[in-house]
């Protein structure tokens, strides 16, 4: 009894720095740092933005280091996969399309999608005013699928590129009618940018939950559900003990967390 005791000890004493050590490890965590006001680079060449904020405050809670790796949105999901980093923090909507690649914590904001065209465009009915029209997109995006299977369809043209600053420089200089994209997002980064002039929303929220699905998650590997629970208790503590809305109010004059 004592020697099985004694290797139980042993045992015990091996192991548990090995698990200190997965419990310190630094959770990697990507990033597309083009997306303002969620995440943008600065003048410095750092990221900033809300979502590196709510990341920041996350990782805070769960007592790891956060290692923010930036990638490009449409290589996020595959940079998962192989592993390149553990978590997507990058204002990923929760769909059921996303759902067959990767697992989603609980949402962390949620915003409507919108158009932007120039000032003073009527827009009663989408479908139909925008037929021969160019609708810029970030590729692989939500916003990309709905144009490609809405918009398309009824004779808009898609135009796709990498990230949605690109989107808006070819907006303002006059290359696209207009853009679909997250309504937070075209206020902050264009419409109230010296570039936005002379633009503003047009038509109508766009909210559909099979394209839009159900707000802003963080997204996991398939099957860590250790992980996507950890980070979705997290979230739910920052929005309880006031960390959520003190970031919240840094960049936004609303709740962004939605309903």
């Amino acid at each position: 009894m004592k020697k099985i005791l004694l290797l139980g000890a042993l045992a015990l004493s091996v192991l548990s720095p090995l698990t200190m050590a997965d419990d310190a490890k630094p959770l990697r965590i990507g990033i597309e740092a083009a997306y303002p006001p969620f995440a943008y680079k600065t003048a410095e060449g750092t990221i900033a933005g809300f979502d590196y904020d709510i990341g920041n405050a996350l990782c805070t809670e769960m007592k790891v280091e956060c290692k923010w790796i930036e990638q490009e949105f449409d290589g996020l999901i595959p940079a998962l996969k192989v592993r390149k980093f553990d978590a997507i923090l990058s204002s990923m909507s929760i769909t059921d399309e996303r759902k067959k690649s990767v697992d989603f914590t609980g949402k962390y904001y949620s915003t409507p999608a919108k158009l932007a065209m120039k000032a003073g465009t009527e827009l009663k009915d989408p479908l139909a005013d925008l037929k021969g029209k160019k609708v810029g997109v970030q590729r692989s995006s939500i916003y990309d699928r709905y144009a490609t299977e809405v918009f398309a369809p009824a004779g808009a043209e898609v135009v796709r590129y990498g990230s949605q600053n690109e989107v808006f420089l070819d907006l303002a200089s006059g290359r696209l009618d207009a853009t679909l994209a997250d309504s937070v997002n075209i206020d902050q980064g264009f419409l109230k940018t010296d570039a936005g002039k002379g633009f503003a929303f047009a038509g109508p929220d766009f909210t559909d939950e099979k394209y839009f699905g159900e707000g802003q998650g963080i997204a996991v590997r398939k099957g860590d559900k250790a992980l996507a629970d950890k980070i979705s208790a997290a979230i739910l503590a920052i929005r309880a003990n006031g960390k959520y809305k003190e970031i919240q109010d840094k960049y936004f004059q609303f709740d962004v967390y939605g309903k």
